[in-house]
């Protein structure tokens, strides 16, 4: 498995022009690239190396190894958009912009022993000081240092390095765990944990407005103000979703689970039927990043994730089996059984895959149960 580990670095005011000089260098390389992605249709690292090789050694200062890197970052960007179908067959590739680009490091551009990184800049290899926290610390000992990508965020810069490591053995025995994913309360697991998800609700709904009243404004004040915000409210869902997960995991260990269980909701976008206020409020719901963090987590600790089809089961009793009545977050039944809706719904979760190799539930329906480490495709 793989974790990334981001290292601060010590930087004198040399070292960083030097890699201010780097990136700027590395993000033309990249906008050079782009013109023969689009008129090409190629963005398969060998085909596009042949093209636009030689002539960026030419035209850029960048060495052959850093070109190389330069290559792979703009044809893993274009792979990007054709894995979420913004690239179809039929229609020209898009014009993307490399103006902030992260520059690529792989083990021939960059050397780190112990706390001294060794980079390769323009004006040849600088030795600079890392800042390792605990946790950057036990990722570091616990794995192999591979690929890195260098960022610069609000005058700092930052080393992601990629680790990659054994996971750790799946547990032999124990109890499932189902979790259930939603908006208004962003997770509920099948032992009655509720994880509310109100107030982030409240946030994205006041940035989504803030950043309409700028749109429509059009001034350069508020285009300033647009670019200030930019990308605040996804730090802040993904720092929540990180809270999340580290709950459900929490949670799965005080249980002793070997297995959780979640729902695949793979193209549930496609099929949402509401309004437009509705609509944009869902599509910005990022239940997949959140079954994402759980998942790299359950496998640092040797717990399977299993997604199943999840029909029905918002709709049956936990207890009974038999069709109940939804009423916002409570459930009712004919059984006498009155329970909070996202709570049975994750129970329901669980009993649907007790096993990977059999998967049963409460009612007859069509069930699928997926493994994590399987292709799991994001909508």
């Amino acid at each position: 498995m793989q974790r990334t580990a981001s290292i601060k670095l010590g930087l004198t005011v040399d070292q960083a022009k030097r890699l201010a000089a780097l990136q700027v260098a590395y993000a033309d390389a990249c906008n050079q690239l782009v013109p023969l992605v689009v008129t090409h249709h190629c963005w398969n690292r060998v085909a596009l190396h042949h093209l636009a090789y030689s002539r960026l050694r030419q035209e850029t200062p960048l060495g052959s190894q850093m070109t190389c890197n330069a290559i792979f970052t703009v044809c893993k960007a274009y792979k990007a958009q054709r894995a979420r179908g913004w690239i179809r067959k039929d229609a020209p590739a898009p014009t993307l912009n490399f103006r902030r680009a992260s520059v690529h490091f792989d083990k021939r551009t960059y050397t780190l022993k112990g706390e001294a990184l060794s980079l390769y800049t323009l004006a040849g290899r600088i030795i600079v000081r890392v800042i390792l926290g605990e946790h950057q610390q036990q990722l570091l000992a616990a794995g192999t240092p591979t690929e890195a990508e260098l960022i610069h965020r609000k005058g700092r810069w930052y080393f992601n390095l990629v680790i990659t490591g054994e996971a750790c053995p799946p547990r032999p025995s124990g109890p499932v765990l189902g979790v259930d994913v939603g908006e208004n309360n962003l997770a509920a697991t099948s032992t009655g944990k509720l994880f509310g998800g109100g107030r982030l609700r409240d946030k994205r709904d006041r940035h989504l407005s803030l950043r309409r009243r700028l749109q429509s404004n059009g001034s350069q004040s508020a285009r300033q103000l647009l670019c200030k915000v930019s990308g605040r409210e996804q730090r802040h869902v993904t720092h929540s979703n990180h809270e999340t997960s580290k709950a459900i995991m929490q949670e799965a260990l005080r249980i002793g689970a070997t297995t959780i269980v979640m729902e695949d909701l793979t193209y549930i976008r496609a099929r949402i039927k509401a309004g437009k206020r509705v609509r944009a409020r869902l599509h910005r719901w990022a239940w997949r990043q959140l079954q994402r963090f759980v998942d790299y987590k359950a496998q640092a600790v040797g717990i399977r994730v299993i997604y199943v089809n999840p029909a029905y089961t918002s709709q049956t009793c936990s207890q009974c089996g038999q069709i109940g009545v939804r009423r916002r977050h409570q459930f009712v039944c004919s059984c006498g059984i009155l329970a909070h809706s996202d709570v049975n719904g994750a129970r329901n979760i669980a009993k649907i895959a007790p096993s990977f190799s059999e998967a049963t539930a409460a009612v007859n329906q069509p069930t699928v149960a997926v493994d994590s480490h399987t292709d799991h495709k994001s909508c």
